[in-house]
């Protein structure tokens, strides 16, 4: 188990064309602020915006949920950093 609470890292997500922050916790759980932005409970204005977005750059913009490949990306960086702390 990692010596760190959480981590957390901003990136640009091609998915939202916005920035975002994925956290890691100590139990390997994450979260990604994308998704409570532009995930499943989106709020009207977000979503129009979104769409305008969408729109202006020719494809569809949609957050790919909590488990996308940026944060399962990001998680397993971690986990693979730890791992070589861990044996070092």
């Amino acid at each position: 188990m990692p010596d760190w609470q959480v981590t957390a890292t901003s990136i640009y997500c091609d998915a939202v064309e916005d920035d975002v922050t994925i956290m890691v916790y100590k139990d390997w759980s994450t979260k990604c602020t994308g998704y409570k932005k532009y995930g499943e409970n989106i709020k009207r204005e977000v979503a129009e915006e979104l769409k305008r977005r969408g729109k202006r750059l020719g494809r569809k913009l949609k957050c790919e949920g909590p488990e996308c490949s940026r944060v399962i990306g990001y998680k397993e960086k971690l986990f693979a950093e730890e791992e070589a702390r861990v044996k070092s």
